[in-house]
């Protein structure tokens, strides 16, 4: 088999996962090619695979959550729990450029902006953070568009936790009902592990991209300081609007609420 690398019609390691056409993908435009432009594309397209695993498991979550299979949903966010913290660590490889060496090549990207990653946006209203202004933002790319929109009218993976308790006989219709659900759960995960260990998922998701969030603020002040974005925005100051953000509000808000009912725990 060794001797046949790269010529046997046989399926390979290369083929299967297509490098050739993988580390072709990275095309800098600067010229000549800024050395760090490199690093800038591949961490980028990286966090973009990463975007498309997060939005298949959080599909199977959905679907495995109306289905009442929550020990197989909580193992699909658990999965997505554990490529953030990959995604977290990985936006301090682009620190790892100069401030000058960014700016070397920067002017290149103008007017394209993070902003515009349709697959985050995707992220963002399945996991319950539902935004019509930022859809609308994306009017004028027809493909995003189409997913956006698609993302947009259907069922979150909150709608899909709540509904499912509510077959479980907990009371979700207001916000309080909620909040005082996730208490019980809370208060008794002895008696609710499934849930317990699905609300925790949840809400370590959540808390996963309100650090990605914090830690992109940072890197980029830590670049570029309080200069504008390459799209327009205020940079940094549009960043740090964005800290608040929070998909699973109630499960925050029950913590506030719980108390000690038995001294021995």
């Amino acid at each position: 088999m060794a001797n046949d690398y790269g010529n046997s019609p046989l399926l390979s390691y290369n083929k299967y996962l297509r490098v050739q056409d993988l580390i072709n993908l990275q095309d800098c435009l600067s010229s000549p090619a800024h050395h760090d432009e490199l690093l800038f594309i591949t961490v980028h397209q990286a966090y973009e695979l990463w975007f498309k695993q997060i939005l298949h498991e959080l599909d199977a979550a959905i679907q495995l959550l109306e289905e009442d299979r929550v020990p197989a949903a909580t193992r699909a966010v658990n999965r997505i729990v554990a490529i953030e913290k990959l995604l977290v660590n990985q936006i301090h490889i682009l620190e790892t450029m100069t401030p000058i060496s960014f700016l070397a090549f920067r002017d290149e990207l103008n007017p394209a902006s993070g902003f515009q990653s349709m697959q985050f946006r995707e992220l963002e209203f399945v996991s319950g953070k539902k935004d019509e202004s930022i859809l609308k933002h994306f009017e004028k790319d027809a493909f995003a568009y189409q997913r956006l929109e698609q993302r947009y009218n259907q069922p979150t993976v909150g709608d899909a936790f709540w509904a499912m308790l509510a077959r479980q006989k907990f009371l979700v219709s207001t916000n309080e009902e909620r909040v005082s659900s996730i208490v019980e759960i809370l208060t008794h995960p002895e008696t609710n592990a499934n849930l317990f260990n699905m609300q925790d998922l949840l809400i370590e998701h959540d808390e996963n991209i309100a650090l990605w969030r914090y830690h992109h603020v940072l890197m980029v002040e830590r670049m570029l300081g309080m200069k504008r974005g390459t799209g327009g925005s205020e940079g940094v100051g549009y960043l740090m609007t964005t800290l608040n953000k929070r998909f699973f509000p109630e499960l925050w808000e029950a913590r506030t609420h719980l108390k000690i009912t038995d001294p021995s725990v």
